[in-house]
């Protein structure tokens, strides 16, 4: 930890939506988080599982495959933890970042293949994960099919049976509320804001 204040001033520089002090909480914070070094890793970190506890209790996700596209997300030199640095990173995007920075990432969690685009098949496997099962129909699976097909006529600017960056940039441009389209991937307003007033208690009592 004595080096705590030089990771801050390093990670504050190059993260524009939180300042100095906010830095050094989620800092504090991730290190009251973090598993110990495991043999495999030798760094302290977050690892999937608890990760995605905290996803799951602090931020209220459900969804098993979006909270491991959202961990990989983080994950951004992809050794399966979070750093320090990813997690003060991520958080920043998540919590505050910018329409582009949020469009990005929903993006990155939605392309779950990484191949550059949102297939059909991409499409459909997150739609039926993240839609309340309706025992009355009898096959659910073409109620998402009519979905899909409807999604991409509405965000697939080029016509080419799949989202590019490109289309699902400018489809959330002109329509903000499809930035979540594919599940819900980002916090809700009610629990980010739990989560900056916990964070960031010391700030607020100075």
């Amino acid at each position: 930890m004595g080096d705590c204040s030089s990771l801050s001033q390093n990670l504050s520089c190059g993260v524009p939506q939180v300042n100095k002090i906010e830095v050094e909480c989620l800092i504090k914070q991730f290190h009251t988080l973090a598993v110990e070094p495991s043999d495999r890793h030798g760094i302290v970190g977050l690892d999937r599982n608890s990760f995605r506890n905290i996803l799951h209790v602090t931020f209220g996700m459900t969804d098993d495959m979006i909270m491991d596209r959202v961990f990989r997300a983080f994950d951004k030199d992809n050794d399966s933890c979070v750093s320090v640095t990813e997690w003060v990173e991520g958080l920043s995007i998540f919590l505050r970042g910018t329409l582009e920075e949020k469009i990005k990432y929903c993006f990155d969690v939605y392309d779950l293949n990484g191949d550059g685009y949102i297939s059909r098949e991409e499409m459909f496997h997150m739609l039926k994960n993240s839609l309340l099962k309706q025992p009355s129909e009898e096959d659910p699976d073409e109620g998402i099919k009519d979905l899909v097909e409807i999604t991409l006529k509405k965000m697939d600017h080029d016509h080419d049976g799949k989202l590019s960056y490109a289309d699902f940039e400018k489809a959330v441009r002109d329509e903000n509320l499809l930035l979540e389209a594919f599940g819900p991937c980002l916090p809700n307003l009610k629990n980010s804001m739990e989560f900056e007033m916990q964070a960031f208690k010391e700030t607020h009592d100075l």
